[in-house]
């Protein structure tokens, strides 16, 4: 399963410190990972309506986007950015917390559905395709959906947080083979692990 390079990342979230170590923000998490990795700063941008960077890795330039607009209008960020750098929905990768995965697990996929995460839908929406990138950066399930809500916008315990971690930093290790578009070769060496 290899395609196009990624060249723009995007970590769902949402803005400030109430939310800023809650489950639902796990894909920014996962962009403040890469922008310290690769030594970028990610700053405010008013017309992208979120904070962006841009790394330099040994695979080529890479846009990060976190947008500052809340989860449910994730898609006006996400489209404004595309079509100013001229991001093919097929070049992006969305990173995201996913209910249906034991925390700490990971997946990648290309397109599909939006599962009920408001992100997803929005930026499906706005972009006109579902055929973007996914890192499902798995969370957990509090068992019963009238939690879910509460559940994700609160704190995961000590050793969920852990596991989260750890899955991150697979993703992190294996980032060069993912943002290559080789989502196979990182799927193998990733899934394997979870």
């Amino acid at each position: 399963m290899s395609g196009k390079p990624i060249t723009c990342v995007v970590g769902l979230g949402n803005p400030g410190p109430k939310y800023e170590d809650t489950r639902h923000n796990v894909g920014f998490w996962l962009v403040d990972r890469l922008a310290r990795r690769y030594g970028a700063v990610l700053r405010g941008e008013n017309k992208f309506g979120g904070e962006v960077a841009r790394i330099r890795t040994g695979v080529g330039e890479c846009w990060l986007l976190k947008p500052m607009t809340y989860m449910n209008n994730s898609g006006r960020a996400v489209s404004a950015l595309a079509r100013f750098y001229r991001v093919s929905v097929e070049q992006m990768l969305v990173a995201h917390d996913d209910l249906d995965l034991a925390p700490g697990v990971i997946r990648l996929k290309k397109g599909g559905g939006h599962g009920g995460h408001n992100g997803l839908r929005d930026i499906a929406s706005a972009m006109h395709s579902k055929e973007f990138v996914r890192a499902r950066i798995g969370i957990g399930h509090p068992g019963h959906r009238d939690a879910v809500t509460d559940y994700v916008l609160s704190r995961p315990y000590k050793a969920e947080q852990e596991v989260i971690e750890r899955g991150l930093d697979e993703i992190e290790r294996h980032w060069e083979a993912i943002q290559a578009g080789d989502l196979a070769k990182a799927m193998q060496e990733i899934h394997t692990l979870t």
